[in-house]
């Protein structure tokens, strides 16, 4: 199951781009003192700027380090081409939806439904405030699709949402917590990406991320009924 992964390839389906030749993505070295964490961080402080501003066909190496106020060789430090850039962006952005799946989805403190209604709040929340941004990395995406990396970073969500879906559904059959799961994250997504292109008001998203919301826990609770008889 691989619903993280689903989250990101809605994406790329919507750019209809091709895949091409995929180059080296990963960084080049970690930095290891302060002043080289601090460098990175400017990097790529640079990276969001240009990328937010002048998109992914005129995004370069150069533009960063102009940017940044670095020499092009400083960056080639850490980062040895434009796509280990845009990958450190895409991935940070992975791992705080991961994150954000963690800490929502296991407070078990609250009912699992009351997680899920959270869980689409924030969600569709984070896609308005992320547009730009997000938009410009889904044109970069065919760099970086297929990498071994972006794989390894899906399946650790993969794991919150099935884990979720247990608590959700604990009576019902694996393949059917796993199609309810995939279903949730991917209409989730599309709606989000689809809402996130206009500029909405805060009670606007409100009213479509309930909607949503009560949208699912009616379908959960009809999966847990037909399980039931």
């Amino acid at each position: 199951m691989r619903l993280i992964h689903r989250i990101y390839q809605f994406a790329l389906e919507r750019t209809g781009m091709t895949v091409r030749p995929k180059p080296r993505i990963s960084s080049r070295k970690r930095p290891q003192q302060a002043r080289s964490n601090a460098l990175v961080s400017t990097i790529l402080e640079a990276a969001v700027r240009v990328l937010a501003e002048e998109g992914a066909q005129r995004f370069t190496t150069a533009r960063v380090a102009e940017r940044a106020g670095v020499s092009v060789g400083s960056l080639y430090q850490y980062f040895p081409n434009k796509a280990s850039i845009l990958f450190r962006l895409q991935s940070d952005e992975w791992k705080r939806t991961t994150e954000q799946l963690r800490k929502i989805l296991g407070e078990r403190s609250r009912p699992p439904l009351d997680r899920l209604r959270h869980l689409v709040e924030t969600f569709i929340r984070s896609e308005f405030e992320e547009a730009s941004l997000r938009v410009a990395l889904d044109d970069a995406a065919p760099l970086y699709r297929d990498a071994p990396e972006a794989h390894e970073i899906h399946a650790e969500g993969d794991r919150i949402v099935e884990v979720f879906m247990r608590d959700v559904l604990p009576n019902t059959p694996q393949a059917a917590r796993t199609l309810a799961g995939e279903l949730i994250i991917t209409t989730m997504t599309a709606v989000g990406k689809e809402l996130s292109e206009t500029p909405r008001g805060d009670a606007e998203i409100k009213e479509f991320a309930e909607a949503m919301s009560t949208m699912f826990c009616a379908y959960l609770a009809k999966v847990e009924q037909v399980t039931d008889l």
